[in-house]
């Protein structure tokens, strides 16, 4: 029942709703949700801001956020790591920047699997870098890796790193096992480096579907870059925190001196909500899932019954990638906002003639949303 609560976000200069703002118009873009936090983290952050200071606190020092982080990864994907390996940033996003200019330099290529968020479309070029985009085809019904042409642009010596996101954003599907392979065979045998956003790990839906973390992979002998936070999962994500998994020591000193000075550290509530997370909050985690699995039932469904669109259900995210160009219409983007739908228009992740809806809200305003695009 938790989850069928409606919070009126309107009065908090929420992202999403500032969209909007003044129009009839449900937001269903950006990647947050309407859940309200897991107790246990609201908590936590109700006794630190109670303890009154909020001076300095450097993440490493933070033992007991750090072995949450290491206990999480245990239980949740058999991967042992040591605290040594994080590093912790204010987000994802300059986290994927700092490996840019960690790893390259300016005039070399990267490479981006497409379609995908735009500030992962952006980072090449901010760096003074060229992107190459790997596209995505469908393969027993479902996204995955243009597997051909990464082998072909990753043996050009321009290309120095591959960012993918894993699970896909916003096609979301999970890599296998065998899929994770190749990506390692193509990346070593070229000696690319691979960085790898996996900030929607935890919301693996597809219950035949299993998480890899990229740092797992022992054939890159640690010499890779695994992105993972807390955000996406509990909705934390305002609170800016994220961590990088970086198992070789020379790897991980290259992205750190490639951050210095520019990104600061995260903060003490931050780490608290994250500590929080990973270490008391099992039971809503599981029920948030179960939650999503029936949001994304009947949005599957009902897609289905609407001529002109088309979903492959994501294997897990609360994010579906919708297929409008049966519609038969110029801009897609325009038709769902005139019928006070406001999804994430597909041409900033790179397709204009699909939508991505958002379905991490309240089961009411999914059917609303439903009932509006019908009419």
């Amino acid at each position: 029942m938790q989850f069928d609560q409606i919070i009126d976000r309107k009065p908090t200069y929420s992202f999403k709703w500032e969209k909007y703002k003044g129009k009839d118009i449900l937001p269903l873009w950006v990647a947050d949700t309407e859940f309200k936090c897991a107790q246990p983290i609201l908590d936590a952050l109700h006794a630190r801001t109670e303890h009154g200071l909020m001076g300095y606190t450097l993440p490493a020092h933070h033992e007991a956020a750090n072995q949450a982080v290491v206990s999480w990864l245990a239980r949740q994907y058999g991967w042992e790591i040591s605290a040594d390996w994080i590093v912790w940033t204010p987000g994802v996003v300059p986290a994927f920047n700092v490996a840019c200019k960690a790893y390259c330099q300016p005039g070399d290529k990267v490479m981006i699997q497409t379609p995908n968020y735009p500030p992962l479309l952006a980072a090449p070029k901010i760096n003074g870098l060229e992107r190459v985009d790997i596209g995505t085809v469908q393969e027993e019904g479902r996204w995955t890796i243009d597997f051909e042409e990464l082998e072909k642009q990753a043996a050009d010596p321009a290309v120095k790193l591959f960012v993918v996101c894993n699970p896909m954003n916003p096609v979301g599907s999970v890599l296998s096992a065998h899929e994770l392979q190749r990506i390692t065979d193509i990346c070593v045998k070229n000696n690319v480096t691979l960085c790898s956003d996996e900030i929607h790990c935890d919301l693996i839906l597809d219950e035949n579907a299993k998480h890899i973390p990229a740092g797992k992979v022992p054939e890159f002998s640690g010499k890779v870059v695994t992105l993972m936070a807390a955000s996406k999962t509990f909705n934390v994500a305002g609170l800016g925190a994220s961590f990088a998994i970086i198992e070789d020591p020379k790897t991980r000193a290259e992205f750190n001196t490639a951050a210095k000075g520019i990104v600061p550290w995260v903060t003490v509530l931050a780490l608290e909500a994250t500590e929080a997370a990973f270490t008391l909050c099992d039971q809503w985690h599981g029920e948030l899932l179960t939650y999503l699995r029936g949001n994304l039932d009947y949005l599957t469904n009902e897609i289905e019954r609407i001529d002109g669109l088309e979903l492959l259900p994501p294997q897990a995210t609360f994010l579906a990638w919708i297929d409008a160009s049966g519609l038969g219409v110029d801009n897609p983007q325009k038709y769902f906002e005139d019928k006070g739908v406001g999804p994430s228009p597909g041409i900033d992740f790179g397709d204009k003639n699909f939508i991505r809806i958002n379905f991490g809200c309240p089961r009411s305003v999914l059917e609303e949303a439903i009932a509006r695009i019908k009419a």
